[in-house]
């Protein structure tokens, strides 16, 4: 899942980015109403935790021109991350089109929890993920095939879950680095490949993801 973090705070920024970066979601940091809008205009996320008192700007009229300026794509789920704790300020930013409000200060383990919920608000699925004899728990980090767990670094756990968010779907490389990478990441595909080889190596035989000739990759609904 692909998180756009937008918060100035120079302390609690970057241990926000490190702690989800651990928790296997692929996140851009940035500091203001302005690189937010720039990221907003080439890319698609997953989820934008939003702080609203930035230093070019108020994140509330952020969340409004999401839904008003075309050349802004909406976050699928939007979270605000902000100090401003009165009824009056949570119900201005639920009504202006924030999914979630989390006041600061907060527990990371909240926020993490919070992500998970709205991931399956977006999804319209449990919070256990099955496919197959595939199993997967976001909330434990954990993997399972048939009866065995698995051992997946965060990349491929993440790669993993993106597949399994979409059984039976061709997915490109493409796909893969807009939604499993930030963006950081190495524009060529080279770097999926890898994720991909080793992800498929540990899930073993017979093979569940198969390739899309021409397309990408599939994992298999029954492998």
């Amino acid at each position: 899942m692909r998180v756009l973090l937008v918060e100035d705070d120079p302390e609690l920024g970057p241990v926000v980015a490190m702690g989800l970066r651990n928790e296997a979601y692929a996140v851009d940091h940035v500091r203001s109403r302005a690189e937010a809008e720039e990221l907003l205009c080439a890319g698609e996320y997953d989820v934008a935790c939003l702080d609203l008192g930035l230093p070019d700007g108020d994140g509330m009229e952020l969340i409004g021109r999401l839904g008003e300026d075309d050349h802004l794509r909406r976050p699928r789920r939007i979270l605000v991350l902000t100090a401003r704790d009165a009824i009056d300020d949570r119900v201005a930013g639920l009504d202006a089109g924030a999914d979630d409000y989390l006041v600061k200060p907060f527990s990371f383990q909240e926020l993490a929890a919070r992500l998970r919920a709205l991931a399956r608000r977006a999804d319209h699925r449990s919070a256990v993920l099955n496919v197959g004899d595939l199993r997967l728990d976001p909330a434990s980090h954990r993997v399972w095939r048939g009866g065995a767990e698995l051992r997946l670094t965060a990349r491929e756990f993440s790669m993993l879950r993106y597949f399994m968010h979409r059984p039976g779907l061709a997915v490109s490389a493409e796909d893969l680095l807009e939604h499993v990478w930030d963006a950081h990441a190495d524009p060529f595909t080279a770097s999926v490949r890898v994720i991909l080889s080793r992800l498929r190596r540990k899930l073993g035989r017979p093979d569940p993801i198969a390739t899309v000739t021409g397309v990408g990759y599939r994992l298999e609904e029954a492998p």
